[in-house]
């Protein structure tokens, strides 16, 4: 038996049918307007920087920018990489409140990524670090470029689901999605203009 983590009936949500996941994705949960707001004021006041990440024992620029937010001191782990958060801004607080509306979770934490073109990316992963405990819930918020969301089950990769994540839009990801599934932002040969991505998370 499982509990929803949504308040209310929205008729904006789509429901992914996924095996061992619960997926969620609203493709207007910000108007344009807003969502333009958010775009230009995050890509201009957040502290992005790029740090190196360790792949099969080699050490490479990550290829994004990244940075870390939240309410409390608590550092992030990944890929060898150490984060240690700035406190949120105004407008991350905004966008965490507005979020929390509509679920039931409350996060302490946002990892936020910059794709600046085509050739920034995002390998396949889970995100399963233990800071992030049990069944995490991963709210993840997009602005700018529309880019491509590609899901696979980690016990056959020939079951996968894609998804177009578009500007303004928000996925939540919750229950046991990330023990089962892996997600990745692949490169793309398209000319196309960069992206933020919001990540709200809670580490305790």
């Amino acid at each position: 038996m499982s509990t929803s983590l949504f308040h209310h009936a929205n008729p904006e949500k789509v429901n992914l049918d996924l095996i061992d996941a619960e997926v969620v994705y609203f493709p207007h949960f910000f108007s344009g307007s807003n969502a333009d707001s958010y775009y230009n004021i995050l890509m201009n006041d957040l502290k992005w920087k790029q740090d190196n990440i360790r792949l099969f024992g080699k050490v490479h620029p990550q290829p994004r920018l990244t940075a870390l937010y939240a309410s409390n001191d608590r550092s992030y782990s990944y890929s060898g990489i150490t984060m240690h958060p700035l406190p949120f801004t105004k407008e991350l607080l905004e966008i965490k409140n507005r979020i929390e509306q509509e679920c039931t979770q409350r996060f302490t934490t946002c990892l936020a990524n910059l794709y600046r073109n085509g050739k920034d990316s995002n390998g396949w992963h889970a995100d399963d670090e233990k800071e992030l405990g049990q069944n995490p819930v991963i709210a993840s918020v997009s602005f700018g470029e529309t880019r491509k969301f590609k899901l696979r089950y980690k016990k056959d990769h020939s079951i996968k689901c894609d998804i177009e994540l578009a500007h303004g839009s928000l996925l939540l990801m919750t229950g046991t999605t990330q023990h089962y599934w892996q997600h990745q932002i692949p490169k793309t040969q398209r000319n196309v203009d960069p992206r933020i991505n919001l990540t709200y998370r809670v580490i305790q």
